[in-house]
C-alpha cells in the first residue's frame, strides 16, 4: 500500500511538471510577426518572390519574439531506446543495432554527425531505454527509464509513470542545454522497432486504417510488412488507446525515446525555441506533444516529407508544410539538420537584405 502511494505521488509530481511546462507555451507574437512582415514586404524584391522562405522568416520572428531573429547556437537531440515489439520480427535489423548506433553517434560516424558538422550544430545523444548497458562516455546522457519497453502486442508498452518520467527527462534535457546557449533545436531518434510504434500512434490518433499509415521502416519485404500491420492491429485491439488522450496513446503503444521527444518539444516551445522536426518517428512525438498542448504546434518546423506513408497523415493533421522532399527515411535527426541552412537563409534574408529605401531602388508601380 505504501509503495502504491509513493508511485501515485510521483505520478502526480510528474504530471504537475508537464502541466507547468505546457502552461508556459504561448501563442506566436503577432505584433512581432506583423513588424517582420512589413520589413519583408519592403525588401528589394517582388513581394512573395522568395516563397516559403518569406513565410518561414515571419514565423521565426513570431516564435522567438524578435523581428530579425538569428540562430548561431544550434543543436540536434538524438534520443535512443529499444522497443519490446521488435521481438515480434517487425524490423529488418536486430535490436542490437540500437546500442551499436548510439556508439556510432558518440564516435561521430553517423549521418547526423556528418551533417551536423556541416552546419555547426552540436549533437546531443541520450539513452532513454536501450536494452543493453552502454559503456561510459562523456557525451552520453544517461536518462534510462527502462531496458526497452514491453511489447505492445502483449499489453501496454509502458506504465504511466514511465511515460511521464521519459517526458520529464526530455524537458530536463532542453532546460540543461538552454543554459549553455541554444537558439535552434532539431530532434531525432534511434530505436529498432520505432516505426511500428509511430504507426500505431498515428493510427490511434487519426483513426486511419493501420495499413494506410504503416510503411516498410528499415526495408522489410511484403510479407514482413503484412506481419507488421497485423502486430499493430493486434496492439490497438488489445490496448484500446484513447484517441482523445495523447498520454494514454503514448503509454499503450509508444516508446521511451518518443516520450522523451514529447518533453523536448514542449520544453523548447515553452522557451520560444523553434523546433525542427525530422521524419516519421520524430513527427509522431511532435504530434503527441501538440495533442497535449495545441500551442506547441506553432513552434514546429517540418524538415522534410518522409518516404513513410504515415508521415503525410501527421503533417496534414498538424498543418505543417515540409521544407524538403528528398525521399529520406533514415531518422536520427538527419533530415532536420539538413533543413538548418534553409532556416538560417530565411532569417538572414529578413535581417540583411536592404529595403527599397535603404538601397535607393525604385519600387513597382503596382505596389
Amino acid at each position: 500500500m505504501e509503495q502504491i502511494h509513493s508511485v501515485m505521488m510521483q505520478i502526480g509530481a510528474l504530471k504537475n511538471r508537464l502541466l507547468e511546462t505546457t502552461k508556459r507555451i504561448q501563442a506566436l507574437d503577432t505584433q512581432v510577426m506583423q513588424a517582420a512582415r512589413i520589413r519583408q514586404d519592403r525588401l528589394t524584391k517582388p513581394q512573395g518572390s522568395l516563397g516559403q522562405l518569406e513565410e518561414l522568416s515571419i514565423r521565426l520572428a513570431g516564435m522567438t519574439g524578435k523581428v530579425r531573429p538569428r540562430f548561431p547556437r544550434k543543436a540536434v537531440m538524438v534520443l535512443a531506446a529499444d522497443h519490446g515489439v521488435a521481438a515480434e520480427g517487425v524490423s529488418a535489423y536486430p535490436q542490437a543495432v540500437t546500442a551499436q548506433m548510439v556508439l556510432n553517434f558518440l564516435a561521430g560516424g553517423a549521418a547526423v554527425n556528418v551533417l551536423a558538422r556541416q552546419v555547426g550544430a552540436r549533437v546531443i545523444v541520450a539513452d532513454l531505454g536501450v536494452v543493453s548497458e552502454l559503456p561510459e562516455h562523456p557525451h552520453l546522457q544517461r536518462r534510462k527509464i527502462g531496458y526497452g519497453t514491453r511489447s505492445m502486442t502483449q499489453g501496454p508498452a509502458m506504465t504511466t509513470q514511465e511515460a511521464l518520467c521519459a517526458i520529464s527527462a526530455g524537458i530536463e534535457m532542453v532546460m540543461d542545454e538552454a543554459k549553455q546557449g541554444l537558439d535552434l533545436l532539431a530532434i531525432g531518434e534511434m530505436g529498432i522497432g520505432n516505426t511500428t510504434a509511430a504507426s500505431a500512434i498515428v493510427a490511434a490518433i487519426s483513426g486511419c486504417p493501420v495499413a494506410d499509415v504503416t510503411g516498410r521502416g528499415t526495408g522489410i519485404d511484403e510479407e514482413g510488412w503484412r506481419h507488421k500491420v497485423a502486430c499493430i492491429e493486434q496492439a490497438l485491439t488489445l490496448n484500446h488507446p484513447d484517441p482523445t488522450d495523447a498520454l494514454d496513446v503514448l503509454v499503450k503503444v509508444g516508446g521511451y525515446e518518443i516520450a522523451g521527444l514529447v518533453g523536448v518539444v514542449l520544453a523548447a516551445a515553452s522557451l520560444r525555441l523553434p523546433v525542427i522536426v525530422d521524419g516519421f518517428i520524430a513527427s509522431a512525438a511532435a504530434l503527441l506533444a501538440t495533442e497535449l498542448c495545441p500551442h506547441a504546434r506553432s513552434y514546429l518546423i517540418a524538415a522534410h516529407s518522409s518516404v513513410e506513408v504515415g508521415h503525410r497523415v501527421i503533417l496534414e493533421r498538424m498543418e505543417l508544410v515540409p521544407l524538403l522532399n528528398l525521399n529520406l527515411r533514415l531518422g536520427e535527426g538527419s533530415g532536420a539538420v539538413l533543413a538548418m541552412p534553409l532556416i538560417d537563409a530565411a532569417a538572414a534574408l529578413l535581417d540583411e537584405m536592404a529595403t527599397f529605401e535603404e538601397a535607393g531602388v525604385s519600387e513597382s508601380e503596382a505596389r
